[in-house]
């Protein structure tokens, strides 16, 4: 029985999976149409440099306009490929909605307009709370709302693609990240739910997942990280804003739901898998072999970020 369990069940489960599973799919670049929000800094700029230098016709949506004209001149100087720019707030539905129309079908939808601002929910004002999550959340919304019948009427009927960046604190809670992880765990209820309705029309859905990354946006978080949150966040170490693009840009191109950046992504990957879609064979291996051990993996990591918290509580009380 315990053979059976713990050997040949896995493996008939794998093999009906081989069976039944999604085909694998590419998703090309070349001479297709980008369109990526927050995309005048960060990894949405450097996103749209990787994107252009694999000849792709690249459109930013930002609010800043100053910030879109300086990273249009960037990417025609880097790749001689002359951006679209578009100035809209990601909360107003109507402005995004006549940026797009503007734009044009999209082949490859990247929402990855974000902002966040840590602190203690007891602490943080609803204002703040509210602005993090209609910008994280109910912006995706309103982009791809406003994206899905340019995409799903395209001239070009290839596979396209709809991808959503998250955040490592989107797949497991942080202290003083309520909002934040509050805002980037919806995204992922989003995805899941949008890739079966948008699956018939050839769209594919990814969700990213970095740790924290070396941005403008990174210098100013940790201003205003809690103590706490700096000792928590330490032990995931941070990545470039080109290594992430890159990372990404590869997902997109083969597909995948789940883009974990580095090792401990991996790691959450797996801990996290849930019910999400799959279409690697080999990862959905690793996902069914090491689910166990990714829980005890992140069984001692809740346990030090706990033991961290009561200690650094006691260190307050003391003195």
């Amino acid at each position: 029985m315990v053979f059976f369990t713990l050997v040949l069940l896995p493996f008939l489960l794998l093999l009906l999976y081989f069976i039944v599973r999604p085909r694998p799919v590419k998703i090309p670049i070349k001479n297709r149409h980008v369109f990526i929000t927050g995309g005048s800094s960060g990894i949405g700029l450097a996103l749209a440099h990787q994107a252009a230098s694999e000849g792709a016709r690249v459109s930013l949506l930002a609010r800043s306009l100053d910030k879109l004209k300086e990273a249009k001149q960037s990417i025609r100087l880097s790749s001689g490929v002359d951006a679209s720019i578009f100035s809209a707030d990601v909360r107003d539905f109507e402005a995004v909605q006549r940026a797009i129309n503007d734009a044009g079908p999209i082949d490859i939808l990247v929402v990855n307009q974000g902002i966040f601002v840590p602190q203690e929910l007891e602490k943080q004002e609803l204002d703040e709370i509210k602005f993090t999550i209609d910008i994280n959340l109910m912006g995706s919304f309103n982009v791809i709302k406003a994206a899905l019948p340019l995409m799903k009427n395209r001239k070009d009927q290839g596979p396209a693609s709809i991808a959503l960046m998250s955040s490592q604190a989107g797949q497991v809670g942080i202290y003083g990240y309520t909002a934040y992880s509050a805002s980037k765990f919806g995204l992922r209820g989003l995805a899941e739910a949008l890739q079966q309705e948008v699956i018939a029309d050839n769209i594919h859905v990814s969700m990213i997942f970095p740790p924290d990354t070396e941005t403008p946006g990174l210098e100013q978080e940790n201003k205003r990280r809690p103590e706490i949150t700096k000792i928590l966040a330490g032990s995931s170490g941070s990545m470039k804003a080109d290594q992430v693009a890159k990372k990404t840009l590869d997902g997109i191109k083969s597909g995948s739901f789940v883009i974990p950046c580095n090792f401990e992504g991996h790691m959450l990957s797996i801990a996290t898998a849930g019910l999400s879609p799959q279409r690697s064979f080999l990862t959905a291996f690793l996902e069914v072999v090491f689910a166990g051990i990714a829980r005890l993996i992140a069984l001692c990591f809740q346990w030090n970020w706990y033991g961290s918290i009561e200690k650094w509580h006691a260190q307050r009380k003391s003195t």
